[in-house]
C-alpha cells in the first residue's frame, strides 16, 4: 500500500468536457493524494502518521500519566520482569500505581509543614481514546483546493476544524479509513446540477458511515487579476457545474467568451493566478479571490439563487440514532426481478407514513445487463440497477424498523449507509455573502 503523500507535480488535473469546452493543466496547491501504504503519513502542514502511531499513542499518554509517580525500588518483588500494555501494545512504563492509604500514612509523620503528594489521577476513557479526544482539532477531509466550497462546507459542519484537501473524492474516503482524518465532508446533490454520482458509488464501495448532513448555498463570483476588466476576457474556467449554473448570467454581462472546465472552483482560480492570465476569468467563491489575490468583477452569477449543495458527514463508526430531534436514514438496496418489485419496496415506507426525501438509481456494476427470461433465448433484456434511498426517520423508531424488514423481503441486497441528524438549518437565499 503506498501512502498519502503531498503531489509531486504541481499539475491539476483536468476533466473531461465535450464540444466547445477544452483543456487545461494548471497547477495546484499541494493536496493529499490517492494511494494505500502502510508505513508513515506526512503532510505538508506537519500532521500525520502510520496507524499503528496513532494505537501507540495510548501507551505514551499512560507514560505520562505515571511518570511523576515515585518509582519502586529495582529490588522489589514482580517489577523486575513487569511489562505493561495498554490499548493491546507493550509498554516498559510500570503502571503500578501507589496505593492511596500508603500516601495518608506517609504524611502522619512530625514533619506537618511537608504535605504529601497528591494521588495519581486515574485513567478515563477519554484518555484512551484516539485523536482528536486529547484535546487537538478535528481532521476533516475535502475534495479540492483551500477555497473550495467544500472547505466551507466541512468548516460549517465542524467548526474550527483542521480542513485537509484531497485531491479525488475516492481520497477523502482513503483518508479516513487510513485514520488520517476523523471525519470526511463530501458532496452528493446540488439543486441545479442533481446528484454527483461518483459519491454515490464510492458510498457502496467504502464502508464509511454517514453521520450527518449539511446544506451550503453556493454562491458564484467571476474572479479575475487586479486591473482586468470584464470586457478583456476571452474565456472563463470553472467546474463544469459551475459552468453550467452561470451559463445564462455570463450571456447577460455580454461575455462572448469560451467555457473552459477544471477540476474545481477554487482550483481555476488558482490557475489564473499563478500563470498571470490577464485574458481569463475564473467562477469561484469570494474566499477563492482572497486567498489567490483576485478580484471580485461580478457578485451572485449563478442563474438562480436558490442554488444549494448537500453535503454528507462521514466518520468511520456510525452514530447512535434517537429520537429527540428530526433524523434521516440513508440506505441502498438492489433486487433480482427488475424494477417490478420497485413499487411493493416504496409502499413499505408510504404504509407508515415515511416521507421519502431522495430517490437514485444506479447501474449494478456486477450485472449491468440481465435476461427477461431464464433461459438464453430472445433478446428482451432489462437494465440492473441499485437504489439509493433517503427517508425522513430514525433507525431508532419501530416504524422505520419495520419498514426495512418488509423492505429485505423483496430485495436481494440491502445495506444502511447511516441515520443521522437533519440539517435544519434556515437559510435564505441572496445575491451576496
Amino acid at each position: 500500500m503506498q501512502a498519502l503523500l503531498p503531489p509531486s507535480s504541481n499539475h491539476l488535473k483536468i476533466s473531461h468536457v465535450p464540444t466547445r469546452i477544452t483543456r487545461l493543466a494548471p497547477t495546484r496547491l499541494a493536496v493529499v493524494k490517492c494511494a494505500y501504504r502502510s508505513d508513515a503519513v506526512h503532510f505538508h502542514n506537519g500532521i500525520g502518521s502510520s496507524r499503528a502511531d496513532w494505537q501507540s499513542s495510548c501507551a505514551i499518554l499512560a507514560s505520562n500519566v505515571v511518570s511523576q509517580q515515585p518509582q519502586p525500588p529495582p529490588d522489589k518483588p514482580g517489577t523486575a520482569d513487569h511489562v505493561a500494555s495498554v490499548n493491546g501494545h507493550k509498554t516498559n512504563v510500570d503502571l503500578d500505581l501507589v496505593p492511596i492509604e500508603k500516601l495518608s500514612s506517609s504524611s502522619s509523620g512530625d514533619d506537618k509543614s511537608c504535605s504529601p503528594p497528591p494521588p495519581p489521577r486515574a485513567l478515563t476513557i477519554t484518555d484512551l481514546s484516539p485523536a482528536p479526544m486529547h484535546g487537538s482539532q478535528l481532521r476533516v477531509a475535502y475534495q479540492g483546493v483551500p477555497g473550495a466550497y467544500s472547505e466551507a462546507a466541512a468548516g460549517k459542519a465542524y467548526p474550527k476544524c483542521e480542513a485537509i484537501p484531497c485531491d479525488q473524492f475516492e481520497v477523502a474516503f482513503q483518508a479516513v479509513e487510513l485514520w488520517i482524518a476523523d471525519r470526511a465532508v463530501l458532496p452528493v446533490e446540488n439543486s441545479l446540477g442533481g446528484s454527483i454520482h461518483r459519491n454515490y458509488d464510492l458510498l457502496l464501495r467504502h464502508r464509511l458511515h454517514i453521520v450527518g448532513e449539511v446544506q451550503l448555498p453556493v454562491h458564484h463570483c467571476l474572479l479575475a487579476l487586479p486591473g482586468v476588466r470584464k470586457e478583456y476576457l476571452n474565456r472563463v474556467i470553472s467546474h463544469p457545474q459551475a459552468l453550467a449554473q452561470c451559463e445564462l448570467t455570463l450571456t447577460k454581462l455580454g461575455l462572448n467568451v469560451a467555457r473552459e472546465a477544471v477540476d474545481d472552483t477554487a482550483g481555476a482560480a488558482e490557475f489564473v493566478a499563478a500563470n498571470n492570465l490577464r485574458d481569463t476569468g475564473a467562477i469561484a467563491s469570494a474566499r477563492a479571490a482572497e486567498l489567490y489575490g483576485l478580484e471580485i468583477l461580478e457578485t451572485g452569477i449563478q442563474d438562480d439563487s436558490s442554488n444549494v449543495t448537500r453535503f454528507v458527514m462521514l466518520a468511520r463508526e456510525p452514530i447512535i440514532p434517537r429520537t429527540d430531534r428530526p433524523f434521516k436514514t440513508s440506505i441502498v438496496f438492489a433486487h433480482d426481478k427488475g424494477t417490478s418489485v420497485l413499487f411493493k419496496v416504496l409502499s413499505a415506507f408510504a404504509f407508515r407514513n415515511i416521507s421519502l426525501t431522495k430517490i437514485e438509481s444506479r447501474p449494478h456494476r456486477n450485472r449491468p445487463i440481465r435476461l427477461v427470461s431464464d433461459s438464453n433465448e430472445g433478446t428482451a433484456k432489462h437494465f440492473e440497477y441499485l437504489f439509493y434511498v433517503d427517508f425522513e426517520a430514525s433507525m431508532a423508531e419501530v416504524r422505520a424498523q419495520n419498514a426495512l424488514a418488509e423492505v429485505q423481503e423483496f430485495t436481494s441486497f440491502l445495506r444502511v449507509l447511516g441515520s443521522y441528524p437533519m440539517d435544519m438549518t434556515p437559510w435564505s437565499p441572496s445575491r451576496g455573502d
